[in-house]
């Protein structure tokens, strides 16, 4: 069932529930008070012509017989009205004398009414009289503490069941035509509501059936919940068809970083069929090629294979590592790398740090091997260790050619080379660089000027620091 059916059926009978229930209310209520007021009249009726009878001692005595039929009935006459109707009964029931408006009627004999008044006990009771529901109070008289009789006032409740009705025809007429009208408004408040939904769905489809991630959902300026919904959406777009065009250049860089190799391989190959294999120079040199192009395509797989275990989540040998003895380790290698560079060891404290020493030391070979492919022989290559009290800071400076500004942002994404770039590379060392610094809560930054080097700095937080990511440097430092 559709969410605007299921919303309208809700609101409509929770509607509904709330408007019987008070009508059934209402209808209770006023039931009862007009109930209430015509037995508080009657009472107060009957006690009105007691209290005369009474005073003016028009009832002597039942067993002298003295009774003033007269001035009685003059009495009851007196306090009755076109809808109060009035009759005194002797002790046995029997009229004695009734208003007018009675005429020849009386009010119906009931024995419960008669045993209860002899007993001194006032009641009520409701009674036909013509087809006409008559509401009777009937109190006794007493003489000398003796009764003698009872006084009965009767008044007409036709009124109150035609009330009774018209308001139940009202309460129901208006329910209905209440739910009518909530069905109808609880549609379009639904429709409105939802509107921006099917939009949202509509432009899902039209962006799933699309060949790319390009299209953005519609938002507008108020900060209700589906505007909210449709940033997250957008959001989530965002980062997938980021993820669509990483690998879409992933695909296409990996093709080509293993395309040259390969055909270096077949090439020489192709040159040992065709006789070389037979020159021992010719031979030597060609498997020397398919050698290093080999060691090339394996370094290329096993970078995209420690990138792939990065995304998925790789977890680290965390441990506690002496930073000073591992820069110092890097030094030695970086010295049978240099290529007649000038390798340095700068400014150096101690440190220790807790972390991955493999991850930590390939991280440090990768900027030192940058360093060493960019500056030109006869330049100096420095590596220093400086210990903060929040953070622990490894530099890497050279004096080559530096990095242009425009290249400074993304020297850290897969596969990325400069232009003009005529060093070999797979354009993924500072990518991997980068991933473990920030998986040991740290990050790398870079200052960089043409023709006169660059210097990269690894931020590593001390163990004091360790968890406080609010510190943590948060964006490239670039120097133009």
């Amino acid at each position: 069932m559709p969410i605007r059916t299921r919303l309208i059926l809700w609101y409509t009978i929770l509607l509904g529930a709330i408007l019987i229930g008070f009508s059934f209310l209402l209808y209770g209520v006023l039931g009862y008070s007009l109930n209430v007021q015509v037995d508080r009249t009657l009472a107060d009726r009957a006690q009105q012509i007691g209290a005369a009878i009474e005073a003016q001692g028009i009832i002597v005595s039942e067993k002298t017989g003295k009774i003033y039929l007269p001035q009685l009935e003059i009495l009851v006459n007196v306090f009755s009205s076109p809808a109060i109707f009035i009759q005194v009964v002797r002790a046995d029931g029997s009229a004695v004398v009734a208003t007018h408006n009675l005429g020849t009627q009386r009010f119906p004999y009931d024995k419960g009414v008669v045993l209860a008044n002899n007993q001194g006990l006032a009641t009520y009771r409701t009674s036909m009289m013509e087809d006409s529901p008559l509401r009777i109070y009937s109190a006794p008289m007493l003489v000398n503490n003796q009764v003698v009789g009872a006084v009965q006032v009767g008044q007409s409740i036709k009124f109150i069941e035609e009330t009774l009705r018209q308001v139940l025809l009202i309460l129901t007429s208006g329910t209905a035509l209440g739910l009518v009208v909530a069905a109808i408004v609880g549609a379009f408040v639904s429709g409105q509501a939802l509107r921006p939904i099917e939009q949202i769905n509509q432009t899902a489809t039209r962006i799933v059936s699309a060949p790319d991630l390009k299209q953005r959902l519609p938002t507008s300026k108020t900060n209700d919940e589906v505007n909210r919904l449709t940033v997250t959406i957008n959001g989530m777009l965002e980062r997938l068809d980021n993820f669509f065009q990483a690998q879409v250049r992933l695909s296409a860089d990996v093709s080509h970083e293993l395309r040259t190799p390969l055909t270096a391989i077949r090439g020489n190959i192709d040159l040992l069929r065709s006789g070389a294999a037979n020159d021992p120079a010719e031979l030597a040199e060609a498997l020397s090629i398919i050698d290093s192009e080999l060691n090339r395509m394996s370094r290329i797989v096993a970078d995209l294979l420690l990138l792939s275990h990065a995304d998925a989540g790789l977890s680290l040998r965390m441990q506690t590592v002496e930073l000073d003895t591992l820069i110092l380790e890097v030094y030695r290698q970086a010295r049978v790398m240099g290529n007649g560079l000038n390798i340095q060891l700068g400014h150096e404290d101690q440190a220790i740090i807790y972390g991955d020493a493999d991850r930590l030391k390939q991280l440090l070979i990768n900027l030192v091997t940058n360093a060493i492919k960019h500056t030109p022989s006869g330049g100096r290559v420095t590596i220093s260790l400086y210990q903060d009290e929040a953070w622990i800071r490894v530099t890497v400076a050279d004096t080559g050619r530096g990095i242009a500004p425009s290249a400074l942002p993304h020297i850290f994404e897969r596969f990325y080379r400069g232009e003009n770039n005529d060093q070999k590379g797979m354009g993924l060392g500072l990518s991997i660089a980068q991933w473990i610094a920030q998986a040991h809560g740290g990050r790398i930054t870079v200052q960089s000027e043409l023709n006169h080097g660059s210097e990269f700095t690894l931020w590593l937080p001390t163990k004091k620091t360790a968890s406080q990511a609010d510190s943590r440097p948060t964006k490239l430092k670039y120097l133009t």
